[in-house]
């Protein structure tokens, strides 16, 4: 399946949260994507459960921003999370390890 906008991978993540690799996590994942059909999303994680929703919550543990079409090439596996880094078109504020477990905490 190719996901086409930012509302359709957040609505699937917490149906493909790998509980059992977020033992002891208790964080916060803010997103900011810019472009058309943007805005803010985040993901909490707290025991062995996650939730998504759109908007922001205070003090995420990690906030990562990049462009829609920058999501969108990494959740169809386009790119790694890595080529987005380097390329600077995905900029980590925070917990970098955090930021690094997204793949492994969810299966999209």
């Amino acid at each position: 399946m190719a996901y086409t906008n930012v509302r359709e991978t957040f609505e699937k993540m917490p149906s493909v949260f790998q509980a059992a690799k977020a033992k002891g996590m208790n964080s916060v994942i803010q997103y900011v994507f810019d472009g058309e059909g943007g805005g803010n999303w985040f993901i909490e994680i707290k025991d062995e459960s996650a939730r998504t929703g759109e908007g922001t919550r205070d003090n995420p543990n990690v906030t990562i921003t990049m462009g829609v079409q920058t999501w969108l090439d990494l959740v169809n596996e386009e790119i790694s999370g890595m080529q987005a880094f380097m390329g600077g078109k995905l900029k980590v504020v925070g917990d970098m390890g955090l930021a690094q477990k997204v793949n492994i905490l969810f299966r999209l």
